[in-house]
């Protein structure tokens, strides 16, 4: 496979643009080096590997986007990546009241060599979904997963499918009529790129060859259309997998998130 540094430039060039179709009431606005992102459940922020301006005046540029999100009310959170510029970015993020969340390490794979599929547990199947009950069925699984409600995950998913439906592929891993795991696949227009998103298992149905089933699942839809390069953003719990399936770490990432004081 193509080295590190070449996997990285790569990603940093292809996948850190404006996404293309955003969902309807979504909007992508450009601050400068920044790309914005409205309407979601809560603000966006990616730069590039170098957002281009120190000292006081990234100071300026963060409190901006901090105070665009509060004037609407909402949540925003800023996605770094383990190797971006300037180095003292999240320093500065901190100091405005963005609070970290929990790191993730980038890992990409030739989607070719992701397609060999374990043995699916008795009476699991996998299916891919459009319509929008099994979005909320999705939804109401990473409730359970996370503690939380993540309702707004259905919502974002049917979006997602209303607004492009060739450039997003969801798909439930079900037992006995239950979404036991679910995981989707994004592609990137105009990039080698596809994104392999999701992958939450309930608890009873974890390290069964689920997770696997549904990347391999994925990387089949991606070699159809061609797709070089599945990208990946994993917890701890997903990265040692991916990587005995010969994904390669290339940096970390973390979302920064500033949210409105509490009333």
């Amino acid at each position: 496979m193509t080295d590190i540094d070449d996997l990285l430039a790569a990603y940093d060039q292809q996948m850190r643009g404006t996404p293309p179709h955003p969902p309807a009431g979504v909007t992508y606005e450009q601050d400068g080096p920044l790309l914005r992102i409205v309407g979601q459940f809560r603000g966006f922020v990616s730069a590039p590997r170098d957002v281009g301006v120190r000292g006081g005046e990234l100071d300026q540029l963060i409190i901006r986007q901090r105070d665009y999100f509060a004037a609407r009310g909402e949540a925003v959170e800023w996605k770094t990546r383990g190797h971006d510029q300037p180095a003292d970015l999240t320093e500065r993020l901190r100091a405005a009241g963005f609070v970290p969340e929990e790191q993730e390490t980038v890992l990409i794979g030739l989607a070719k060599d992701m397609t060999a599929a374990p043995a699916l547990p008795s009476g699991v199947t996998l299916r891919q979904v459009t319509d929008d009950g099994d979005m909320r069925r999705i939804a109401a699984m990473e409730s359970v997963v996370w503690g939380q409600d993540w309702s707004w995950l259905g919502d974002d998913l049917i979006a997602r499918v209303s607004a492009a439906p060739d450039q997003i592929a969801v798909m439930v891993a079900e037992a006995d009529g239950e979404v036991v795991s679910a995981a989707w696949l994004v592609f990137r227009e105009g990039t080698e790129f596809a994104g392999l998103w999701g992958g939450s298992t309930l608890p009873a149905w974890r390290g069964r060859g689920i997770y696997r089933a549904l990347v391999a699942a994925r990387a089949e839809l991606a070699v159809a259309r061609d797709v070089r390069f599945l990208h990946v953003d994993a917890s701890d719990d997903s990265a040692p997998i991916l990587r005995r399936l010969g994904f390669r770490s290339v940096t970390t990432t973390t979302p920064y998130v500033w949210s409105p004081p509490q009333s």
